[in-house]
């Protein structure tokens, strides 16, 4: 019986990647991220329609380890030099594209789901934004190279991390249950500590063990690719323990360790394997499964029980960020036509909301109808990027207002 069941593990497991890497590959063939596809693929083939393919105890461990990874990965994208030396005008559009979802979603999550609970992850979700969904896009439009592609690009990396900062806070209130000021302040004061704590080590310990890691290699030999793989994947999971016991999501360690990952001062053959074989396992197997299982939570029921709220909130989501980055673009230097494209490139949830719909689930904060809204709402809102954007773009040219890097360099030096 055992010997069946993990014959069984093991060709679900080869079915959900034999389908998520087909379907991952026509979305890509289409302009879009694969994780739309691999969402497709796990609705298709799996309960909600066809029934081919089936949860279970290894796809979720598996899973657990695809949003991890991918978190990891995540982080690794992400440059701290510049996250700290970000102009302003990004920094002021990514709060605009928070602040304004966040709030219409918390405040329609408090009039449809009728739990605090469940509106502040609604809130979340609805100001997720997708670093990698835009950088895919600005390049397939060749237009990295304006002031638009910089503000989008600076303000989904800020949005990204404000994002998980703000999940991290939420998800530890709602788990502490209760408004005490101490249970609060206990909460705050756990945060803080991981935060503190990890700073510390990715500014102060981390360098000399990478400086003792060359040290190694260039001395003795010791150190080789796979040495250093192991050691980014030990040190993800002690600042994944480290959120672990402060409370916070195992998410919240990864993506914290990947952004420190990316400061190792290593030989730079030693360092792209490290990304490499971070991106494979993360991109090419693990997170491939997390997205095909996301997809069996799906319920059809979301488009003929909950279609009236679907709708609300499908317009709320692309009318908040565009709102949000339209408004809060107004004082800086950027014109209202591209506060208004920008908003539309912002509107992607991508894989940020799926991951925090996910979580929201499994810890029994929202139930499936509004799991199934937010997943759609991700996808939705991520198809119409490409669309939206390259007709903003069209606009901005029309009207002369596409304003390349070096104009506005001249712009702000005159």
């Amino acid at each position: 019986m055992v010997e069946a069941a993990a014959g069984f593990d093991i060709l679900n497991l080869l079915l959900v990647l034999v389908v998520a890497w087909i379907c991952g590959a026509i979305a890509e063939r289409l302009s879009y991220p694969a994780m739309m596809g691999e969402l497709v693929a796990g609705f298709v083939f799996g309960p909600p329609l066809l029934g081919m393919l089936q949860p279970s105890e290894t796809l979720d461990v598996f899973a657990e380890l695809g949003v991890f990874l991918l978190m990891v990965y995540v982080g690794m994208e992400v440059d701290l030099d510049d996250l700290f030396a970000m102009g302003p005008q990004a920094l002021v559009i990514a709060i605009g594209a928070f602040i304004i979802p966040f709030a219409l979603g918390y405040a329609s999550g408090i009039l449809t789901v009728a739990s605090v609970d469940g509106a502040l992850f609604l809130g979340l979700a609805m100001a997720a934004t997708s670093l990698a969904t835009k950088s895919r896009i600005l390049v397939d439009l060749d237009i990295l190279d304006t002031r638009i592609a910089n503000i989008l690009l600076g303000g989904a990396l800020v949005s990204d991390v404000g994002v998980l900062v703000a999940f991290a806070g939420v998800l530890g209130f709602i788990q502490a249950g209760t408004v005490e000021i101490v249970t609060l302040g206990t909460i705050l004061l756990k945060a803080i500590a991981f935060f503190a704590i990890t700073l510390f080590i990715g500014y102060r310990f981390l360098p000399h063990v990478w400086e003792r890691v060359e040290s190694l290699r260039e001395q003795y030999g010791f150190v080789d690719k796979t040495s250093v793989f192991s050691i980014a994947l030990l040190v993800a999971l002690v600042f994944a323990e480290l959120a672990h016991l402060a409370g916070l999501h195992m998410i919240i360690g990864g993506f914290i360790a990947g952004m420190f990952l990316r400061q190792a001062d290593l030989q730079e053959a030693l360092y792209e394997h490290m990304h490499a074989v971070i991106y494979d396992l993360a991109i090419g197997f693990f997170a491939p499964i997390f997205f095909v299982t996301v997809a069996f939570e799906i319920t059809l029921g979301v488009f003929t029980e909950n279609l009236p709220l679907l709708v609300l909130l499908v317009g709320i989501a692309f009318v908040g960020k565009i709102v949000g980055s339209w408004l809060f673009a107004l004082p800086t230097d950027l014109s209202s036509k591209e506060g208004f494209v920008i908003g539309f490139g912002m509107n992607g949830r991508g894989t940020v909301e799926i991951i925090i719909a996910s979580i929201g689930l499994s810890n029994g904060i929202i139930g499936q109808g509004m799991f199934s809204i937010l997943v759609f709402i991700a996808v939705f809102t991520t198809a119409l990027v490409p669309v939206t954007v390259k007709w903003g773009v069209d606009w901005l040219s029309q009207t002369d207002e596409l304003v390349y890097t070096r104009e506005a360099a001249d712009i702000n030096a005159d």
